[in-house]
């Protein structure tokens, strides 16, 4: 990763833009503490970098202080919703819910970003983790890995090598999952893939294991419609053909992710 530093914004930044062009795939720009102008430097490196003649992902960060989900995709492909995240499970939470308010806003090519993934860090358990992968795949959110590769866990590069997981935040209808219901810690979460698949997350916020249960009507589906389950984590079909609902023990702080395949 190459850093610029926002001081050089007067010109000579996009001055070396083709340069820097010619060697990332991202550019991450930070807002400076200056209100009046930062549109117009997001403006000004959003040019520049069209000039650059390759794509090159364009991630804006003022922190979501200025809703940027309303205005960032006129410039860039992310924007961060929300302050920076910490290792521990207060600010995975808190930062779901507040991104999950911009999921309308999102879609191929603009992307709400609710900043890089804390796999692997040792702030939280494992299954916290798999919370946190999951929900961030299920937003579609860039996924950054934010630890340590070479020094990784085997079950840290277990989580983050998912490849059913990593394929839902990949998908190519790009529609942001989002919260459907939330009763005592208790959530569903869902959201439309391409193929008429629909992604499901059971995600237990409580300190106690707990049943969870997602409706087919709750997620777009004709209650009589069989659907073929898949468990994204388990890597097993659950059902070839489930009708009505669906219903897991989750244990506490954890999730099941599942993909449903109407038949």
């Amino acid at each position: 990763m190459i850093k610029v530093p926002n001081s050089v914004a007067h010109g000579l930044l996009y001055l070396n833009v083709l340069w820097i062009g010619s060697l990332v795939d991202l550019l991450k720009q930070h807002k400076l503490w200056n209100h009046c102008c930062f549109l117009d430097r997001y403006a000004r490196m959003s040019y520049a970098l069209q000039k650059v003649g390759r794509p090159i992902l364009y991630s804006i960060c003022e922190w979501g202080e200025e809703n940027p989900a309303k205005w960032a995709s006129s410039f860039g492909n992310a924007w961060r919703t929300t302050g920076d995240i910490k290792d521990n499970w207060d600010s995975i939470q808190a930062i779901a819910d507040e991104s999950n308010i911009w999921g309308r806003f999102a879609g191929p090519g603009r992307w709400n970003d609710p900043d890089m993934l804390e796999v692997g860090n040792g702030g939280m358990s494992l299954e916290e983790y798999r919370s946190h992968l999951s929900i961030w795949a299920l937003m579609k959110a860039p996924l950054l890995i934010g630890c340590d590769i070479r020094s990784a866990s085997r079950e840290t590069l277990q989580i983050l090598g998912n490849k059913e997981v990593i394929d839902v935040n990949q998908d190519p209808l790009g529609v942001q999952g989002r919260k459907l219901r939330s009763r005592a810690g208790l959530e569903v979460w869902a959201g439309p893939l391409s193929k008429r698949r629909i992604v499901v997350v059971l995600w237990n916020r409580s300190w106690s294991r707990a049943p969870i249960t997602v409706g087919w009507r709750e997620v777009g589906l004709a209650p009589f419609n069989p659907a073929i389950v898949r468990d994204l984590w388990a890597h097993s079909i659950v059902s070839k053909s489930m009708r009505f609902r669906l219903t897991a023990f989750v244990a506490p702080r954890a999730c099941k992710m599942y993909v449903l395949t109407p038949i």
